[in-house]
């Protein structure tokens, strides 16, 4: 029970009792009561204030939101600029020093469309392909382990496109980082994946001897 409901009800009690109150015993509850209510009603508009400041916090934040939504695209962008002029040269070439010798490179990536609804069934950041091999590499700024299970999933999407096509060639694939972590090469090479790093102004392919590529 509320103090402002316990307190009218003592002064209910009192009024109702053989000798009754005095007046300054009901005044006293009266401006107690008053003081309660008082006090219950600035809370109320403090809460209604509390409610203000949140929707204006929520209204923000919905604005950042959308701001770096918008910057976000932009790097995206950026970074696939980066990849077209600077990464897919760089791997082209390395892989041609490997023997694979692709004559087809695609900088500006590629995309899978599902022919029954024509949505994005996957895309790859850079496919290189020639007689005997698609090549798919995903490009990322730091990979993180998650990313290999993700590209993998990517190459099964491709292996059932091409087979469904009668096309045998074996696809194989290969994550591009700037940045990578021992771990994560782990990660990438018990996957079968080529590991694709920065060197200085262009990309290396950190292969152990004992590597073997995994083929879809």
């Amino acid at each position: 029970m509320s103090t402002v409901a316990t307190k009218e009800r003592n002064l209910r009690r009192s009024v109702s009792g053989k000798k009754g109150p005095s007046f300054r015993t009901v005044w006293a509850t009266l401006k107690e009561v008053a003081a309660s209510q008082k006090e219950t009603d600035q809370r109320f508009k403090e809460n209604a204030v509390n409610f203000k400041e949140t929707d204006r916090r929520i209204k923000e934040t919905e604005r950042l939101v959308k701001r770096n939504g918008k910057q976000l695209g932009e790097i995206h962008r950026r970074f696939g600029q980066l990849a077209e002029h600077l990464v897919a040269p760089g791997i082209a070439k390395r892989f041609n020093e490997l023997g694979y010798h692709f004559d087809l490179v695609g900088t500006k990536g590629a995309k899978l469309y599902d022919a029954k609804n024509g949505k994005i069934k996957t895309e790859i950041d850079l496919f290189m392909e020639n007689g005997k091999n698609i090549m798919a590499i995903e490009v990322k700024s730091r990979p993180v382990t998650q990313d290999v299970e993700h590209h993998i999933k990517r190459l099964e999407i491709l292996q059932g496109h091409y087979r469904g096509i009668n096309d045998q060639r074996k696809i194989l694939g290969g994550i591009a980082g700037a940045i990578y972590e021992d771990d994560v090469k782990k990660a990438v090479r018990e996957a079968g994946l080529f590991v694709i790093e920065q060197s200085g102004d262009t990309m290396k392919i950190d292969m152990p001897d004992d590597f073997v590529p995994r083929e879809w």
